[in-house]
């Protein structure tokens, strides 16, 4: 998963860029709103809501922000009502593109997606039909400077977690869906400073793409996810570290 997991590694340096400039903060409050709709406003039994917290605390969204995202999550102040909702479709090269949203309006946003797709190479999809390449999984990510692989692994496997990886930047532990926040918590508890910690969809293969193929997919990628609906954009390609490094620039 390489090319997955740089993309995400990049993902998470422009999503505090991005922070600083106050972009993504319409971003993370769907998010807190969705999660305490769905389960209530108390992060302490609510771990949608508890993730969704943490992460927006790590993007330095103020608390009340948080504490009105909440309240709009469980009605106890007036908001747009927003609905989850997954577009699938193919990028270059035939890479399977999973795309989460959150809208109040679906017209719009399946629009948009749509243009981005045809714009840059690619297509969409019905419903399925990539989303069996995925398996959900939790994902936390530790700086390699701050912690020693030998102990990251012992904490990690000893908390329960299914895989543990080093690559470029971070220690990358990999959990079970039901197992994350398990996981998560003996992760915390040992002391271990996580970079982030989330709920993903891991691709279970992976499309090498070349130059060409790999520029037009990190554009769509981009494209994508600027979209104000777009939560998340999931996707397997592997593009060589040489032809990432000169797509990325």
């Amino acid at each position: 998963m390489s090319g997955h997991s740089k993309w995400h590694n990049i993902r998470l340096r422009k999503g505090k860029q991005d922070a600083e400039r106050g972009k993504i903060f319409t971003k993370l409050a769907k998010e807190v709103i969705i999660a305490a709709r769905d389960g209530g406003g108390n992060p302490d039994i609510n771990l949608k809501l508890r993730l969704a917290i943490q992460k927006a605390k790590a993007n330095s969204m103020p608390a009340d922000n948080i504490k009105r995202a909440i309240q709009r999550g469980t009605g106890e102040i007036d908001g747009v009502l927003f609905e989850e909702v997954i577009y699938e479709g193919y990028g270059p090269g035939g890479v399977a593109v999973m795309t989460q949203c959150l809208t109040d309006n679906r017209n719009r946003t399946v629009a948009e997606i749509r243009h981005a797709f045809a714009k840059l190479g690619g297509n969409m999809s019905e419903s399925g039909s990539v989303a069996w390449q995925f398996h959900a999984k939790g994902m936390i990510l530790i700086e390699k400077d701050k912690v020693d692989e030998d102990t990251v692994m012992n904490v990690a496997l000893e908390a329960g977690a299914e895989d543990v990886r080093t690559e470029e930047e971070y220690h990358q532990i990999i959990t079970g869906f039901e197992e994350f926040g398990e996981v998560r918590q003996k992760i915390e508890d040992a002391g271990l400073p996580m970079e982030s910690a989330e709920l993903t969809m891991i691709p279970q293969n992976l499309v090498l793409l070349d130059a060409h193929e790999a520029n037009k997919m990190i554009r769509l990628m981009d494209a994508l996810e600027d979209l104000d609906d777009v939560q998340n954009v999931y996707a397997n390609f592997d593009i060589p570290d040489d032809i990432f490094q000169d797509a990325i620039r």
